[in-house]
């Protein structure tokens, strides 16, 4: 009787080791998979806007607020004032036709009408801007994902010229750098139009937009400095963008030295 509890203590103590060295030998393996997979998506989100637009201005501000929630993640945001709004009663003066040719190669490329605001993320997908919801699951989404492609831009300011070195991981046929000048933040008291009286905040507005041909995986591009510009209410966001899916595959701000 006390040979067989022994055996049965013995059995017993052996099938607790084997299952404690399962259980470490599992976590070990997770944790060295946690190691070895790094998230590091971005995302590019690019709202079209306009001071016209009455239904703009929650859009506006939802940008303004993903901005300081994610400043320190890679999460770009370019807001583009379309123009078309101008013909009825306001001018934006934020606006210009190259942003409404923007939002025009948009709608080609993923179906969809042309409308403000709107919200294209990573090139990729499109809905209303001021969609908090899906704004904030979008920009989950794409920080959770992976990503292989890298870009390094770095500038330094001239006397009347600012000059970029870039470095991309991918040049192909298809790709381009879009180097974009962009001002933090803004406001306007309207004067006309559907949003007379109001005093608007503007975040991330697009100034200036200047594309880039990948003929090599590195370079410099120099351009013109923008009235006003100055590097601490101002940032440059490089973009590289496959011309025939629309689809942002890197991003990053410019560093100045």
């Amino acid at each position: 009787m006390i040979l067989k509890n022994l055996i049965g203590t013995a059995a017993f103590a052996a099938l607790m080791f084997t299952f404690s060295a399962f259980v470490h030998e599992d976590k070990k393996d997770k944790e060295t998979q946690n190691i070895s997979v790094k998230n590091d998506g971005f995302a590019v989100l690019e709202l079209f806007t306009s001071e016209g637009c009455s239904s703009c201005p929650p859009a506006d501000q939802l940008m303004g607020e993903i901005e300081k929630k994610y400043k320190d993640q890679p999460v770009y945001i370019l807001s583009y004032h379309v123009d078309y709004w101008n013909r009825t009663g306001w001018k934006d003066r934020f606006s210009n036709i190259q942003n409404s040719q923007r939002q025009q190669e948009y709608s080609s490329k993923l179906g969809s009408q042309i409308y403000t605001p709107q919200l294209v993320i990573n090139g990729k997908t499109e809905f209303v801007g001021s969609d908090r919801t899906m704004a904030e699951s979008s920009i989950s989404g794409a920080l959770n994902g992976l990503n292989d492609h890298k870009i390094d831009l770095k500038a330094k300011i001239l006397t009347k010229e600012i000059s970029f070195n870039y470095n991309v991981s991918q040049a192909g046929p298809k790709d381009k750098l879009l180097i974009t000048f962009v001002e933090k933040h803004a406001s306007t008291q309207v004067g006309g139009g559907e949003n007379e009286g109001r005093n608007l905040h503007h975040y991330q507005i697009v100034q200036k937009q200047y594309p880039v041909a990948l003929d090599s995986k590195e370079g410099t591009a120099t351009f013109p400095i923008p009235n006003n510009f100055n590097s601490n209410d101002w940032e440059v966001i490089g973009l590289v963008q496959n011309t025939r899916s629309g689809e942002i595959i890197a991003s990053t701000k410019a560093i100045f030295n």
